[in-house]
């Protein structure tokens, strides 16, 4: 299963001011939040970070 995570950051985008915003199970969720919240503003932009739910692998 395939999850979004939703970040706000500066400019940068470092991850040093990431702030969380949620979990969605779809990006258009996500994206919909960041637009009902107004996180990407001329000095902030946004983040999504897609991760892999219960896979386990060897590396």
């Amino acid at each position: 299963m395939t999850l979004f995570i939703l970040y706000q950051t500066d400019n940068w985008k470092m991850k040093s001011s990431r702030v969380f915003f949620g979990v969605f199970d779809c990006r258009k969720k996500a994206l919909d939040c960041a637009k009902y919240h107004n996180l990407n503003a001329h000095n902030s932009k946004i983040v999504i970070e897609e991760v892999t739910l219960n896979q386990c692998s060897e590396h």
